[in-house]
């Protein structure tokens, strides 16, 4: 038997809305219940992460996740939330999309034949792709009044003395083929639960009304709060824009970094949403966090299990080693092992000079060095002392005056890391 994924989502905070009878229906049996993933990029962000793990405590509870890729969908775009008409994607850039999308589930969901209740994963696309507007009108539109579709909240919204922009028919139709998507569905999968963020609720019980116009069928909808920070700004979002799964995009070390600098009120929320750990180990996690806040503990254990489930371990023990570099707690070789790209955001906004390589072949003095070719210093006269009085560091080690900078200290084969002191940081980028 299914154990409790409502109480599951309801001690989490991961439960928002529910329709009547849900949770003795997932009690009774296993069941399949889906989410919908509109494919606007290749790859998902964090925002997406709280939904992924929303199926995934659906399969742990024993039930059957399905994960509805919008190849159809993602070219009309979702009007629920948005003040502005997305932009429309084309059938190539979708198909990569997908693909994308479709390799990063692989990493969370358990797609094997072998169990009682595998992941599956379809595409909107295969079902709409042929279904011509006549039909869809006659078969589909006809259940579902405008009144209806008017009266949801998105359509309200975007109708609203306050939109600039009003709706186009496109979107407002998006409703209307969601709400297809579950009747489909539910007649091909024995799908009777949608699930999605609170935004979503008006869309899902289109697809509810749906089943039980056309049906007579009955079918439920579960939705989550939508994730933000406790000031109020938008959950997943930094300067740089989202905070993506694909490490191409957001690499290992600044993912782990997000989830490092988190406040302390939002680590408590955290904590409990994005990692699988118990009620009370949690409980007693957030207890002693309190008792001694300055150690970061929340932080620390967040990072650590949201970056060990999108990166591997292996990835966050790099993102840890690299993070330490900079309070010099790292190993001897941590630099060295260092990608051009985690090094660049390490020391993002440190002053750089240019070498050519070739001036690295015989090696070059540490004081030509810390003067002509860096201007760290204005004299030798002043770097010699800084080195003398044991100031000076090439890649965290500390130099002598007799120490020549050669390839053999190249980061990444292009870098190399000055240091004045324990704060103070220069980088010296090799041109070929």
């Amino acid at each position: 038997m299914p154990t409790n994924f409502i109480e599951e989502l309801k001690w989490r905070g991961l439960l928002f809305d529910i329709t009547p009878e849900t949770e003795k229906f997932l009690l009774e049996r296993p069941e399949k219940g889906y989410i919908g993933f509109d494919p606007t990029a290749d790859s998902m962000h964090i925002g997406s992460l709280v939904q992924i793990i929303i199926l995934m405590h659906f399969q742990k509870a024993g039930h059957s996740p399905i994960i509805l890729l919008g190849g159809a969908t993602g070219m009309i775009g979702d009007p629920s939330g948005k003040s502005d008409e997305r932009n429309l994607l084309d059938q190539k850039t979708l198909v990569k999309n997908c693909n994308g999308i479709k390799k990063q589930f692989e990493k969370f969901l358990n797609f094997k034949k072998t169990i009682d209740n595998p992941a599956i994963l379809v595409n909107n696309y295969d079902w709409m792709k042929s279904y011509s507007l006549i039909d869809f009108s006659r078969e589909i539109g006809k259940h579902l009044t405008v009144n209806y579709m008017m009266a949801k909240e998105s359509v309200k919204k975007r109708l609203g003395s306050e939109s600039k922009v009003g709706m186009s028919f496109t979107e407002f139709t998006y409703q209307l083929i969601q709400g297809y998507d579950f009747l489909h569905l539910y007649n091909s999968l024995d799908c009777k639960l949608q699930m999605g963020g609170s935004d979503q609720w008006g869309n899902i019980t289109t697809g509810t009304e749906l089943i039980r116009r056309k049906e007579g069928g009955k079918s439920y909808a579960i939705t989550c709060p939508l994730i933000k920070k406790t000031d109020g700004s938008k959950f997943g979002k930094t300067e740089n824009g989202n905070v993506w799964l694909d490490k191409s995009r957001t690499s290992p070390y600044k993912f782990y970094q997000f989830w490092l600098n988190t406040t302390d009120d939002d680590a408590m929320t955290y904590i409990k949403i994005f990692t699988f750990l118990t009620k009370k180990t949690i409980e007693n996690k957030i207890k002693e966090h309190s008792e001694t806040p300055h150690l970061r503990l929340l932080q620390k254990i967040i990072a650590e299990e949201v970056t060990t489930l999108v990166h591997g371990k292996e990835a966050y023990l790099k993102a840890v080693e690299a993070s330490q570099i900079l309070f010099g707690k790292s190993t001897d070789d941590a630099l060295q092992k260092l990608d051009t790209q985690t090094f660049l955001e390490i020391f993002a906004g440190v002053p750089q000079a240019k070498i050519k390589r070739s001036l690295l072949d015989d090696g070059i003095d540490i004081v030509t060095v810390l003067t002509n070719e860096t201007g760290l210093f204005n004299s030798k006269g002043e770097a010699r002392r800084a080195i003398n009085q044991n100031a000076i560091s090439v890649n965290q080690a500390k130099v002598t005056l007799d120490y020549f900078i050669g390839i053999k200290d190249l980061i990444a084969n292009q870098y190399v890391l000055l240091q004045r002191g324990k704060k103070n940081y220069f980088v010296i980028k090799v041109n070929d």
